[in-house]
């Protein structure tokens, strides 16, 4: 008897999760909350897609490109693990109520001051 997967190896499925997290990353690399050590792994994923040393070499039919997209799922998950919990909600909710980007509002800073009318 074969076993069908369909839901998690389907292209349309896929597709639809890989752009879902790049917008989420995009959002992420522009929000002050998330560290900037944290926002090099995109970059870094980035670099070497563009460089001309590979792992696998693209000449090789398809695994010199099945690298590089490994690499940047990779890249991008790892991104989205390491990225603060309460930044990916917040953007995660952002997203889904379709709202234009806006930085998260920090938690736990208060500024204190006195309004005097003269």
């Amino acid at each position: 008897m074969a076993t069908h997967v369909t839901s998690w190896w389907s292209w349309p499925a896929l597709a639809r999760t890989l752009f879902s997290h790049l917008r989420l990353a995009v959002r992420l690399i522009r929000e002050p909350a998330v560290p900037r050590h944290i926002k090099s792994v995109p970059f870094l994923a980035l670099v070497y897609l563009l460089s001309p040393i590979d792992i696998l070499p693209d000449v090789l039919p398809a695994l010199g490109q099945l690298d590089d997209l490994g690499l940047i799922v990779l890249a991008l998950e790892l991104f989205l693990r390491w990225a603060p919990p309460d930044a990916v909600a917040f953007h995660r909710q952002a997203i889904a109520a379709r709202a234009r980007y806006s930085p998260m509002i920090p938690r736990g800073q208060v500024v204190d001051a006195e309004w005097r009318r003269e």
